[in-house]
């Protein structure tokens, strides 16, 4: 395994920015209740999908010495009502970009959701591992 310095890391997720950004349409974080998959070369289970956000773009908004940070996200509808346990998020070509677990990754007010609830995040932060 290759370690990255802390600078070379950040770098790498600035790059990861332009790629969110690619496609037609908007990225979006989905948020599932279903058991997140090993890989996000697996198909998430459409039936476990709780609430879509969209995030604008350009999805940079700025890059910090340990961290990139995108701008925030819309305010979404939940389309059904359940605990989020994990989101995937798909860049504007509709590709899989990354899993993140909610309460590792991911830190919510509320994990629990109820359908015709809103979500939105307004502060996400990208950290690189640099296996330190």
């Amino acid at each position: 395994m290759i370690y990255l310095s802390n600078t070379a890391a950040v770098s790498q997720l600035s790059a990861l920015a332009s790629y969110i950004d690619q496609g037609s349409n908007n990225a979006t974080f989905i948020f599932y209740d279903s058991i997140k998959p090993t890989t996000s070369d697996v198909n998430a289970d459409n039936g476990a999908k709780l609430v879509t956000l969209t995030l604008p773009k350009p999805s940079l908004k700025q890059v910090n010495t340990d961290s990139i940070e995108l701008n925030p996200t819309d305010t979404a509808v939940a389309v059904k009502t359940g605990t989020a346990r994990w989101a995937r998020l798909f860049n504007g070509d509709g590709k899989a970009v990354a899993d993140f677990e909610v309460g590792t990754d991911i830190t919510l007010a509320n994990t629990s959701l109820i359908v015709g609830g809103t979500l939105s995040i307004v502060s996400i932060k990208l950290r690189p591992y640099t296996g330190q």
